[in-house]
């Protein structure tokens, strides 16, 4: 490609505000700001290998790609690649080129396993995870609840036969409130139900410190909107609403209750509660996201009324 060079990422402001550019062109219905990115670079596990890469035409950026470890699913010779190319500089052969510059920036690493996302509509990003070799891992829906319109009236009663088996439901906000360690039980509690969340390796809990960082300390907290159960003081379930770069669109992190906490309809009355908080906070809407044979958490989605999107398919490549 003319004139196309690729140089390490900078961490400056400027390259921070270009690149983001890119990538929200690029994916104009996920919006990512700055203060997200700089929160992502700023908690990064240091076991974690990590590299941004950007691609300029005529000292303009057009492009940046990068590889990371999984934290989540750690394993030292595992890796996730990322590829965006501006929408005006599309079908130029630059993701290409990008992927390969990343490729043998990652050799000295020995990797046996890559992994990438795209949505099923996006054909040029699946077509070239496709030509390298990359197969479908794993499929997650993405679903919407237009807020406003939402009826509970079906559900009328439910949260009562839930309180009536001695839980309540607080905040985090309430939590924190309370004083004391809240951190610890809280989690001891996630990263318990986060064993169970569908995932293709098996799932690598945090330490401590680095939760309380990434999870507690990130900019889009909403205590008020992160609803815990809690029964004889113990956390048997949670389900999170965080804020995102549009003011009225919030998105459901985890709901998930423990293993001897099921069946008990606490989940749905965890969303219950999420779903009126929105409609008093006036959001437009709550954006989730599941694996697709997640039915026992999709089962309680479609019932709400969330409605599904295009698929997001996980692709891997073993080497």
């Amino acid at each position: 490609m003319h004139n196309l060079q690729f140089r390490p990422f900078s961490f400056s402001d400027a390259d921070y505000e270009a690149v983001i550019a890119v990538r929200n062109a690029a994916l104009p219905d996920y919006i990512e700001t700055v203060e997200d990115w700089h929160h992502w670079d700023q908690t990064r596990p240091a076991h974690c290998v990590f590299e941004r890469w950007v691609a300029e035409r005529e000292g303009q950026i057009v492009a940046y790609g990068s590889f990371s470890h999984m934290s989540g699913m750690f394993h030292p010779q595992k890796f996730y690649l990322d590829v965006f190319t501006h929408p005006a500089h599309q079908s130029c052969g630059i993701a290409g080129q990008l992927y390969e510059h990343l490729l043998g920036r990652l050799a000295p690493y020995n990797p046996i396993l890559l992994r990438a996302e795209a949505r099923e509509d996006h054909r040029a990003a699946i077509h070239l995870l496709q030509k390298h070799g990359y197969t479908e891992e794993m499929r997650f829906w993405e679903s919407r609840l237009a807020v406003a319109p939402f009826d509970p009236s079906p559900w009328e009663g439910h949260t009562a036969k839930v309180l009536a088996q001695g839980i309540t439901i607080i905040t985090l906000r309430d939590l924190m409130d309370r004083g004391g360690d809240y951190r610890t039980p809280l989690y001891e509690a996630i990263t318990e139900m986060a064993r169970d969340v569908p995932s293709p390796d098996p799932y690598t809990p945090p330490g401590f410190e680095q939760w309380a960082k990434t999870h507690l300390g990130h900019p889009n907290l909403l205590p008020e909107g992160y609803f815990i159960a809690l029964h004889e003081g113990r956390i048997a379930g949670v389900s999170q609403l965080w804020l995102g770069a549009e003011p009225d669109v919030l998105y459901t992190g985890l709901t998930a209750t423990r293993r001897d906490y099921r069946r008990k309809g606490i989940a749905l009355a965890l969303k219950l509660r999420a779903v009126a908080f929105a409609q008093q906070r006036g959001a437009r809407e709550i954006r989730t996201g599941n694996e697709t044979r997640n039915r026992p958490m999709l089962s309680i989605n479609e019932a709400l009324g969330f409605v599904k999107q295009p698929v997001w398919v996980s692709y891997a490549r073993q080497l």
